[in-house]
């Protein structure tokens, strides 16, 4: 079951992939798609309106047009009575319907068709028009749509306005003036060929398009899905290619320097693998080796103090390898706490020192600027700050050239306290400084010189000075010297020590008492040199 959940998960990754891809393209194309129906829905409507309306005043104009026209042919025959002459009207009416593609007629005040032309319905043989719509229209207009009564045989737009006397008293008669809702039919569907067909050739090019896009904006996902299998197979040197400074590209990058990161982490844990298991097995080596040979009487007794000397010092270096790696896993879990105090940091330089004094006389060591010390006060943790400073020293011990020297400069600003260890020597090449900080970063890979340290005692160093709000730097030049540069910043407000009366006292009475044994020395020096 296990062996098929691998490719099962890299199928369904697949399927995801392209599940994306499709539904951003097909989310883009429905909203293309609606927005084009919206728009066409509002198109149509709009054009038909605007069609109703154009048609609706051609009809109305010609019409009226007819109307004015009529009363100049009207012949007065009776107190009430009314003759058209006809061949002449009929000729205009024939001239507007024909150029309007509309029915014209002129009817009496009972319905009668006096005269018309049809050219929009094709009439042969037209009936009466409804009386109630002659009233409507001798009321000023008539507005409709059917099939006038029955005059025709589909639906119809109808206007109808009054036909007066040359006087402009009587009304006599109407005008109608009408056309086939088949056109505006007609021309809507015009209107909607065309708006399928532009369409059709937009929905084409936005699906190219848009597909295109979601397709380049997909790639960088795939390539990343990609080589996070390719992490999980332990490759790390996969890269997405950075290819725009947008989002995506931001999202590269960072993965990138994740990969980085992880490349960097990879490195660091083989490093620290063989680091430890150096670190481990040769201590371990030694103090096997000599104890079988004390045991078994290998070594003799005469040596056996030498020996167990070396054993001792074995011992101690595995004491600070297990320190340091505690130290590690107190720093990663947060247990590393601080419990502050005052204390002076120069009587913590001074003593560290007095630990290394065996190994400085060998080396024949120089040490500078202890002369010009003096009780520097600090406020920060004693132990953690003696562990800083015991660092400091055991790297610029180690690492001091034959006949060297080590200098060391206390000084106090007015919102932090400056130590600076600085020791003459091989230095530190220009592209190690940057990581020196680093955990597990040994300069000297080879372990030639280096081979009691892990690469961690500068990353605690760091860490502890961070915890107290302070900050290390490093200088050095290849060949003369490396100097490290601390500092511990002072407390908002200082506490106050218990009786600092008496301290200063005792400390003025030990200098006043220190005075006459030197002046005594003196004496008997320059005594000594007379005689």
């Amino acid at each position: 079951m296990r062996a098929r959940s691998a490719p099962a998960r890299v199928w369904k990754g697949r399927m995801m992939q392209k599940s994306i891809f499709r539904r951003y393209l097909a989310i883009t194309m429905g909203i293309v798609v609606l927005s084009f129906v919206m728009l066409g829905s509002v198109m149509m409507i709009f054009f038909s309106r605007y069609w109703q309306g154009e048609k609706k005043d051609l009809l109305l104009k010609n019409a009226k047009s007819i109307a004015d026209m009529s009363s100049l042919f009207l012949t007065r025959t009776g107190e009430e009575t009314y003759q058209l002459q006809a061949p002449v009207l009929q000729g205009f009416i024939s001239t507007f319907s024909t150029s309007i593609d509309a029915d014209i007629f002129i009817t009496d005040m009972e319905g009668t068709i006096l005269l018309g032309n049809y050219p929009s319905s094709k009439l042969t043989s037209p009936g009466a028009v409804p009386q109630k719509t002659v009233a409507q229209a001798a009321q000023g207009m008539y507005e409709g749509r059917g099939t006038f009564g029955g005059l025709y045989q589909s639906s119809f737009y109808i206007i109808g306005v009054p036909m007066y006397t040359q006087e402009g008293d009587t009304c006599v008669g109407a005008v109608f003036a009408t056309t086939s809702a088949a056109t505006v039919h007609a021309f809507q569907g015009e209107v909607f060929q065309m708006f399928l067909v532009a369409a059709a050739a937009a929905l084409a090019v936005t699906f190219c398009v848009v597909g295109a896009f979601a397709y380049r904006l997909v790639k960088p996902l795939r390539q990343m899905s990609a080589a996070a299998r390719s992490f999980g197979g332990g490759d790390f040197s996969v890269r997405v290619p950075v290819t725009s400074a947008d989002e995506l590209g931001q999202l590269a990058l960072s993965f990138n320097n994740m990969a980085n990161s992880l490349s960097n982490s990879e490195g660091t844990r083989r490093s620290f693998i063989a680091n430890v298991s150096h670190e481990l097995k040769t201590p371990m080596t030694t103090i096997a080796g000599f104890i079988d040979g004390i045991l078994d009487g290998t070594i003799p007794r005469e040596q056996q103090d030498k020996y167990l000397h070396v054993v001792s010092d074995e011992v101690k270096r595995l004491s600070r390898l297990v320190k340091s790696m505690l130290d590690l896993s107190r720093i990663d879990s947060g247990e590393m706490k601080l419990n502050p105090s005052q204390f002076d940091i120069t009587q913590t330089v001074v003593t560290t020192l007095l630990t290394f004094e065996q190994k400085i006389d060998e080396k024949e060591i120089e040490i500078r600027g202890l002369e010009d010390a003096h009780p520097q006060m600090v406020w920060g943790d004693p132990d953690l700050l003696h562990q800083v400073v015991y660092n400091l020293f055991e790297n610029a011990v180690k690492f001091t050239n034959q006949g060297g020297y080590i200098s060391v400069l206390i000084t106090e600003g007015i919102d932090r306290t400056t130590v600076v260890i600085e020791n003459s020597g091989p230095g530190i090449a220009s592209e190690d400084l940057p990581m020196i900080f680093e955990r597990f970063y040994k300069t000297d890979k080879s372990r030639s010189r280096d081979k009691n340290g892990m690469g961690l005692g500068l990353y605690i160093v760091r860490t502890i000075l961070k915890l107290h709000g302070g900050d290390i730097t490093v200088s050095s030049a290849v060949g003369q010297y490396c100097r490290f540069e601390f500092t511990i910043p002072k407390p908002p407000a200082a506490p106050k020590l218990k009786d600092t009366g008496s301290f200063k006292l005792s400390r003025s009475k030990e200098k006043k008492e220190r005075e006459p044994r030197q002046e005594q020395e003196r004496s008997k020096d320059d005594a000594g040199r007379t005689e």
